[in-house]
């Protein structure tokens, strides 16, 4: 079984207007909603490879059922601590020419309900993957990743981690089997500037893999990372061969930049037959 996990879920809200104005009423062109999170995404297109997986996370109010009853999939199985105050957040995204984001808080995590999160991690085996991605709530404590890693230590698991600068530099220390930096967080980490583009992987032996980008037009950017971790790991665990992994999870996130929401199956073949 695959587990991704996500602290900090959301529904974005998209909407599209031709400009927008400060100080006055605006209208917008078209609206639509996504359940996201990073977890959740892994999650979603794992169900488009036909992969079975569990999501855990945190949910609340109003939102947070929306997010629940939005997932049902026969290959998505939801096992969310739910939490007696506050609403999971919305985000809002406004594409007027340039995109402007709005990310809102989400509920405050109790200690008695991060326990439960915990224990919880019990029940992978030897054999199965766990995913952490995304960002974490407030008043998650900062080592959150690394407690959930250390509870996991002992299990022969495959890790993926995929979170920013300091989530993913501290959760190094329990040497997860993938980690996947963009562009821009590879800059934080390096202090240095990386300008190229396309999907680059170094493996355990010091080779390196690469795969190009299409050149089609790029509707959207939400999901595109999530969606390349979920189909990495899907081609890994079909083939355990680099390369196929790498070019199946390049696939997947080409294919979410070119749809308004995640990738589907199908344009996810179209990608992957012309990939190189």
């Amino acid at each position: 079984m695959i587990y991704t996990v996500t602290l900090s879920p959301s529904i974005d809200y998209i909407v599209r207007m031709s400009n927008m104005r400060s100080y006055t009423t605006n209208r917008t062109d078209s609206e639509e909603f996504y359940f996201g999170g990073k977890g959740l995404n892994v999650s979603q297109v794992l169900a488009e490879l036909d992969l079975d997986s569990t999501a855990f996370g945190f949910l609340a109010g109003f939102t947070g059922e929306a997010i629940e009853k939005g997932l049902r999939h026969k290959r998505i199985h939801t096992d969310f601590i739910h939490l007696d105050e506050g609403f999971t957040r919305i985000n809002i995204k406004i594409k007027a020419g340039g995109e402007t984001e709005i990310n809102g808080q989400g509920p405050d995590i109790p200690d008695s309900a991060l326990e439960e999160l915990m224990k919880k991690l019990d029940q992978i085996k030897d054999g199965d993957t766990l995913v952490l991605a995304g960002s974490i709530p407030k008043t998650c404590p900062d080592d959150i990743y690394e407690r959930m890693l250390e509870r996991v230590k002992d299990k022969k698991i495959m890790i993926a981690v995929d979170a920013t600068r300091k989530l993913l530099v501290n959760s190094l220390s329990m040497h997860p089997f993938l980690i996947k930096p963009n562009r821009l967080e590879l800059s934080e980490i390096f202090h240095k500037e990386v300008e190229t583009k396309g999907a680059f992987l170094l493996d355990e032996t010091g080779a390196t893999h690469t795969c190009g980008v299409l050149k089609q037009p790029v509707i959207n950017t939400v999901g595109a990372g999530d969606s390349m971790v979920a189909g990495f790991i899907a081609g890994y665990l079909k083939t355990g061969d680099y390369g196929y992994a790498l070019k199946l999870g390049s696939a997947c996130g080409n294919a979410t930049s070119f749809l308004p929401g995640l990738a589907t199956r199908a344009k996810i073949d179209e990608v992957f037959a012309q990939l190189k």
